[in-house]
Parts: structure tokens; sequence; C-alpha cells
């Protein structure tokens, strides 16, 4: 039952599209809208990465994942980009890698409970999250007096792009043929096939992206009316929505059971984010208009302190339901620390 209300709830998406460019609706509305549309299309891609997964194995099933649910947010933050919003851009950046690291982690070990997960895996994209934030500091600190927006900045966070990007190639390289070595496909009975389950993947990602931007651009009529800052709504409520694949699918395929398939989803999205997203946005920006990578103090901390946090939980390789409630706990204390900082 439960099934066929999701597949009937993704004529959501459409329906969103067409009244936000004939009807015009309130802002508020289309908000609303807009994230009930967001619900099922986050089923959808983690349905078809479940699928994906039964031919490549979880690591190369969450690495398809996070690249398409990861496209969205690079579509919001050029749309951010030309709008000027250079504060939206990198909050919501951040938080996305925050984001991923401790609440759709701590979700999906709450609804997967105990089990097992790959550790070397998972402790490269923790370390890959590590690295960036520290690179991310050469143009962070002298941000920090005088106007962050400077053209010595985004010069700056040239070659730290690049020397992320490359990081990220060779990496995911070695780990994508890591999991090809280790994996036998061994599809289960009814299982789409890859060539139907990337296709799924790719136009819900492209669906996706239409309804975010239309949430996106009424988020800034719904944080007034909330009273809420503008470096809190990118942070926290563009960073959700932007990741709205993501959460719905690792909690999904960690609700059957695939914690594996789950944890990478949420790490491997974090990791790149932070090594791929980040430095694809401030070089493609150069296009568009000159981004530094201004992370403030408290971005910073956050996704530094999230990749320590989610080390030590899984250190060992096992996951819990306490673990995932520790990880809840740490971004909800993130979360308040966002909105304590105010806009810079």
């Amino acid at each position: 039952m439960a099934r066929k209300i999701l597949w009937g709830s993704l004529a959501l998406a459409p329906i969103t599209v067409l009244v936000h460019h004939l009807v015009e609706p309130s802002e508020v509305a289309e908000f609303v809208l807009a994230a009930a549309a967001l619900v099922p299309l986050a089923w959808l891609i983690g349905e078809a990465t479940e699928h994906a997964g039964e031919h490549t194995g979880p690591g190369i099933g969450g690495f398809l994942n996070a690249t398409f649910g990861n496209a969205p947010e690079l579509i919001i933050a050029l749309l951010a980009v030309n709008a000027a919003k250079t504060e939206v851009v990198r909050g919501s950046l951040s938080g996305s890698v925050v984001g991923n690291l401790l609440l759709v982690l701590g979700f999906s070990l709450l609804f997967g409970g105990r089990g097992e997960i790959d550790r070397g895996s998972s402790l490269v994209s923790l370390g890959l999250v590590g690295v960036a934030t520290l690179l991310f500091l050469i143009p962070a600190v002298p941000s920090w007096s005088g106007d962050p927006e400077r053209h010595g900045l985004a010069l700056l966070s040239l070659p730290v792009s690049v020397a992320l990007l490359l990081l990220y190639v060779g990496v995911t390289w070695y780990a994508l043929r890591r999991h090809r070595e280790l994996h036998v496909a061994d599809p289960e009975g009814g299982a789409w096939s890859l060539r139907a389950s990337l296709l799924v993947l790719a136009v819900a990602t492209v669906v996706t992206a239409l309804v975010a931007e239309i949430l996106v651009s009424s988020l800034e009529v719904f944080a007034e009316e909330a009273h809420l800052t503008e470096f809190f709504v990118a942070a926290v409520i563009v960073a959700i929505v932007g990741n709205a694949a993501e959460h719905g699918g690792a909690v999904v395929v960690a609700a059957r059971g695939k914690l594996k398939l789950a944890t990478e989803i949420a790490l491997a999205s974090s990791a790149q984010v932070a090594v791929f997203l980040i430095p694809a946005v401030a070089l493609l920006a150069w296009l568009i208009d000159p981004l530094a990578l201004s992370f403030r103090p408290v971005e910073l901390i956050a996704m530094g302190g999230g990749a320590v946090i989610a080390t030590l939980l899984l250190a060992d390789g096992r996951t819990s339901r306490s673990h995932g409630v520790a990880l809840i706990l740490a971004y909800v204390g993130t979360a308040a620390m966002f909105f304590l900082a105010g806009d810079r």
C-alpha cells in the first residue's frame, strides 16, 4: 500500500513545476508543495540505487547515489552564485557536508540498527572530509579579517580547488576498482537491470533539481516569516533540501537491512561534496562571478568536528541505534550553533 502511495505521489513533481510556471502561487504554498514533491523523488532515487547496488555492490552503489543525489546541490549553488548570494552558496555546501555526516548517517543507523560496514571505505571518506577541511583553512583564515569576498581570496581558492579535485579523482579511481574486485554481481530476483536503474536515477535527478530550485526560490520569504538568518537558512534548510535524495535513499535502504549501502550513501556523499562539489562550484563560478572559499570558523569546526565524531563511532566497523542517536544529537547541536552564529 505504501509503495502504491509513493508511486502515485510522484505526480506531485510535474504538478509542482506546472503550478510554479502557470499559476504563480505564494512562496509559502510553493515551499510546501515542493517539499512534499521531494519525498517520493527521494524514495525513487533510493529505490533505483538499491537495484543498481545489486549489480555493482554497496561501494559503487553509494558512489552512484552520491553522484546523482548531489546534482541538485550543484545546480542550486550555481544559481545562488549567479544571484550573488555567496553566503548562501558556502553555507549550503558546508551544511551539506555536515548534514550527510551527522543527520543522514545518524538516521540510517537509527533505522538500520546493529550491523557491519565497510570500515576501510568509510574511513577513507571521513579522511577526505578531514583533508578538505584543513585545505579550506588556506583561503578561510585570511577571510576572517577584511572583506571575505575580495578577489585575492578567490584566487587563493583556485589551487585549493584544483588539489581537491585531483585528490577526488585519484581516490575515486582506486575505490571503484577496489569495489569492483571485491564484488561479484548477484542480483536478487526481481531486481531492475543496471541500465534501467541508471536511467531512473538520471531522470529522477533532473526532476529533483527542478523541484529543489523551486523550493529554494521560495525559502527567502519563508525564512523572513520564520525570523531566521540567511546563514541558518543556507546551512540547515537549503542543505537539507539539497540532500533530500540522500536523506530518503539512505534511510530506505538502511531500514531494509542494507547498512553497508546506507553508510556508503551518507559518507560518499559527504566526501564528494567536500572534495568534488565545493571545488567544482568554486571553479565553475569563474564563468559567472569568482567565488572565494571564505568559510566561517563555525563552518570549519562543524565539518571537522563532524568527521571526528563519525570516525570515533565507526572506527570498529560496527553500527548500532545508539550510534545513530549520538550522530543526530550532534547534528542538533551543530544546527543550534549555526543558529546562534547569525549572519557574518
